[in-house]
């Protein structure tokens, strides 16, 4: 090879998004870093192991970047082959885990699919791969989203895996994923009547799965006043104040935290950003959720330059994952929407979720990567 293709080779090489990589990979950082420090007590009482969620959230991270790596390096074109045979595959796996000896049940929930030797979360997967369906069926030459029938494919799929979350049951995820598919089908062109037809008919079923179950109209009950029930379902949610407003501005300290002490439930998971607000202080908080900003923007502005279509809204669909998830989880653990178990992207403790961001991140790089899109 010539010296000048090397040094073309080198140019080509570097130009993605530096900025994008170092908010994902320090995201993750902090993520081990606070898994620790949120349950290193409660490892050690249960387990007899302060380190035995961080050593498993370690190695999340480890696959994790192997994915991204791949992912980065992966034809983005080539993905186009695999979208529905993905998705299908995705809804089997869902299917799952109600099958007995298969599924696993944790909390009253049937989620996980156990594997022997590790058990995941088909929903984390499913998420990311009608993302991807929809950025392969939305592309197709005769597609016209502005035209209903061809939106109908975009919302009775969504609305499938809506059902077969919402079995599981899994109320949070629910939610994630029915705004993901309004807001992929904005992107994809649907047009204002079409988008109509389906959130109004939404608007009057959500009211009613919350009614449905018993112990949702309490969550909701005790977000509206949790001192109500500070013992039962205000608990959390007092527990999670009390962090962040112990925290103040610079925090009291890294490894610090009082509320890991098995006085906030699920610290190293759904209520991480509590812990992180509490030994870090509104300013460590401030920095976390600027790096989210930093992600999502980035990948926003990946998908108003894309050259086409389908990597328009590739990157749509992640930056909408990664913002819709982010957006909920702070609002719970502020109290600002009822309480509800959805992890931190890139942080909660989980290696499924941590998995399929760190390889959703790797493709927004690959996007980044192309001259219409260079830093």
């Amino acid at each position: 090879m010539s010296k000048l293709s090397k040094i073309s080779l080198r140019k080509n090489f570097c130009k993605f998004d530096y900025i994008l990589l170092f908010a994902v990979l320090a995201l993750v950082g902090i993520g081990v870093l606070f898994v620790y420090s949120a349950s290193n007590y409660s490892a050690q009482n249960d387990f007899g192991n302060p380190y035995y969620f961080v050593i498993k959230q370690a190695v999340g991270a480890f696959l994790g970047l192997i994915a991204m790596i791949a992912a980065f390096f992966i034809d983005v074109e080539k993905l186009k082959k695999v979208a529905l045979p993905l998705l299908i595959v995705s809804f089997v796996m869902l299917g799952l885990v109600f099958v007995p000896k298969i599924g696993v049940e944790n909390y009253g929930a049937k989620r996980w699919i156990n594997l022997y030797f590790f058990t995941f979360q088909p929903s984390e997967i499913a998420k990311f791969a009608y993302v991807l369906f929809c950025a392969w069926y939305v592309s197709l030459p005769k597609v016209d989203m502005n035209k209903f029938k061809y939106s109908l494919p975009i919302f009775g799929i969504g609305l499938i895996g809506c059902v077969l979350i919402i079995l599981e049951p899994n109320m949070s995820i629910t939610v994630c994923f029915g705004l993901l598919m309004l807001v992929l089908a904005y992107v994809g062109g649907t047009n204002f009547k079409t988008m109509l037809l389906i959130i109004l008919p939404l608007a009057v079923v959500f009211p009613l799965l919350i009614i449905m179950e018993p112990y949702r109209m309490e969550r909701l009950l005790a977000f509206i006043d949790p001192w109500k029930s500070p013992k039962d379902e205000g608990y959390q949610l007092i527990q999670s104040l009390y962090a962040l407003g112990s925290g103040g501005w610079f925090g009291v300290g890294l490894f610090n935290s009082r509320q890991k002490l098995e006085f906030l439930p699920f610290a190293e998971s759904d209520f991480i950003f509590s812990i992180i607000g509490e030994e870090l202080g509104l300013f460590g908080a401030l920095i976390v959720t600027l790096l989210f900003f930093v992600i999502i923007y980035h990948g926003v502005r990946l998908a108003i330059n894309a050259e086409t279509k389908y990597k328009s809204m590739l990157a749509s669909g992640i930056s909408a994952v990664i913002a819709l998830q982010t957006l909920i989880n702070l609002a719970v653990v502020t109290g600002s929407i009822p309480p509800t178990g959805l992890p931190l992207p890139f942080i909660s403790y989980g290696g499924t979720s941590l998995v399929m961001f760190m390889f959703a991140a790797g493709v927004l790089l690959n996007l980044s990567k192309t001259p219409h899109n260079t830093i």
